[in-house]
């Protein structure tokens, strides 16, 4: 998935306080920001694989493993990346943090700080 080189595309939870000063940091880089709520995030497993692809992490590191839904129905059970990316994809709410995208980068943003790491490479102060 590729997004404008100044546009930032924010997947994330709005009910999170953390997801909306990730949101809010990146609205302070630029005045391009997309956002998408995880329930409205890609639904195809193709868009999910270059999501991960460009994070370069699995499948379940996205996961939340402290929610009730994990806990419940996945905790203890081994998929292999397909599987991984069908739990993500029919389950997004369970990932733990917002995904943020600028061109061929991602980050997912466990701290509202992380989107500063999509700016490294533009500018040197932010390095």
């Amino acid at each position: 998935m590729r997004t404008h080189q100044r546009e930032i595309l924010i997947y994330y939870n709005p009910e999170s306080s953390n997801d909306k000063k990730t949101v809010a940091y990146a609205q302070s880089l630029t005045p391009h920001v997309k956002t998408y709520s995880f329930d409205k995030a890609p639904s195809t497993g193709t868009s999910w694989q270059q999501i991960i692809s460009a994070l370069n992490l699995r499948p379940k590191d996205l996961l939340n493993r402290a929610h009730p839904y994990y806990q419940e129905h996945i905790r203890g059970r081994d998929f292999d990346d397909e599987g991984w990316l069908n739990v993500i994809k029919h389950n997004p709410a369970l990932i733990k943090a917002p995904i943020a995208i600028k061109g061929h980068k991602a980050v997912l943003c466990t701290s509202a700080t992380d989107i500063y790491k999509l700016m490294k490479s533009e500018n040197p102060v932010l390095a």
